[in-house]
């Protein structure tokens, strides 16, 4: 094993695809609204399966979900419902596809609340990342408190497919808390990536 591949976070396997989400994505933070709507709509279609099976299908899901514009999903009917059960770019469990529509549904509603959905999110953290000092992949909680907190919030406002499990990976993968081991270079480099809202 390579000593770059030694330092990285210990989930890291040898497929590049995963090497490079880990290095270029993973913890780093997020601060545009559509993106961090994506990102939490493929964290939901993880429920029950790997990440790198939804890492791997992620191009797929944006070809079929409208490059992830809300106001495009939230117009999905019935037959849209059936045409991506048949899609074999993502992961064909109805429940979910169902998830995505109704998340864009919540996601404008908010919206036309005029309740902005970086600042309601990053609220949960404070508005700025939880650096954590992870000495291994034992230490990595599934849920914490802040987690428990978005999804309940976000169940109230209609989400669904965002339980507290699906929350705090998803708090990890946009960079809410920084959970790469400190052995990691990217632990340091996801700390310098953050800069306050203007």
């Amino acid at each position: 094993m390579s000593t770059e591949l030694a330092l990285r976070c210990a989930w890291v396997t040898r497929d590049p695809e995963y090497i490079e989400y880990h290095d270029r994505q993973w913890g780093r933070p997020v601060r545009d609204g559509r993106e961090l709507f994506a990102k939490l709509c493929l964290d939901g279609q993880q429920a029950g399966l790997s990440w790198i099976t939804i890492l791997k299908r992620t191009p797929g899901y944006y070809r079929a979900f409208a490059d992830f514009d809300p106001v495009a999903i939230s117009a999905f009917g019935e037959a849209d419902v059936e045409r991506l059960m048949q899609d074999t770019g993502i992961i064909r469990n109805r429940l979910k596809v169902a998830s995505i529509i109704k998340n864009a549904r919540a996601y404008l509603a908010m919206e036309a609340e005029g309740v902005d959905f970086v600042d309601f999110l990053w609220d949960f953290v404070g508005g700025a990342p939880i650096v954590n000092l992870r000495q291994g992949s034992g230490d990595i909680p599934a849920t914490s408190a802040e987690s428990d907190a978005m999804s309940k919030a976000l169940k109230k406002r209609g989400f669904t497919f965002v339980g507290s499990t699906i929350c705090y990976a998803f708090m990890q993968a946009v960079g809410m808390v920084n959970d790469h081991l400190v052995s990691c270079p990217c632990h340091a480099a996801c700390q310098a990536d953050w800069s306050p809202a203007p």
